[in-house]
C-alpha cells in the first residue's frame, strides 16, 4: 500500500505570491506546472488556531474508526453534535478533510494516511 501524505505547512503571504508568479511565467511558456496538494498558513500561530488538539483528534478518529456520520462522529469522541459539525466544516474547506454523502446523512472521509509538516525558516 502507498502511504499518502497531505503538506500542511507555514509560508510567509510574500513566499506564496513569489510562487504564483513563477507559476504565471511557467504556463506563459506553455510548459505543464506539476500540481501541489497542500495547505498553507501564514504563522504558526495560525496553524496552531486551526489544527488544535480537538480538530486533530476528530481526523484520527475519521481515518481509524471510518464513522459512518457525523453524530456518530460525535458519539466516538464524546463531543457536542453542533461543535463537531462545525470543526469538520472547517476541515473540509482548508482540504483536509472531505465529505461524501448528502445532507441528511454527511460521511466524512480522509484519503489520505500522514500530515507532513513543514516550516520555512
Amino acid at each position: 500500500m502507498k502511504v499518502k501524505k497531505v503538506r500542511v505547512g507555514i509560508r510567509s503571504v510574500e513566499s506564496v505570491l513569489d510562487d504564483a508568479k513563477e507559476t504565471m511565467k511557467i504556463l506563459e511558456r506553455g510548459e505543464h506546472v506539476q500540481k501541489e496538494a497542500g495547505v498553507y498558513f501564514a504563522s504558526f500561530e495560525a496553524f496552531r488556531k486551526a489544527l488544535t488538539p480537538k480538530r486533530l483528534a476528530l481526523l484520527h478518529v475519521i481515518k481509524t474508526s471510518k464513522p459512518k456520520s457525523l453524530h456518530e462522529l460525535a458519539e466516538i469522541t464524546k463531543r457536542d453534535i453542533k461543535n463537531v459539525s462545525e470543526d469538520v466544516k472547517y476541515l473540509e474547506q482548508i482540504g483536509l478533510i472531505e465529505k461524501r454523502g448528502d445532507r441528511r446523512e454527511v460521511v466524512p472521509f480522509i484519503g489520505y494516511d500522514r500530515i507532513a509538516l513543514e516550516i520555512a525558516i
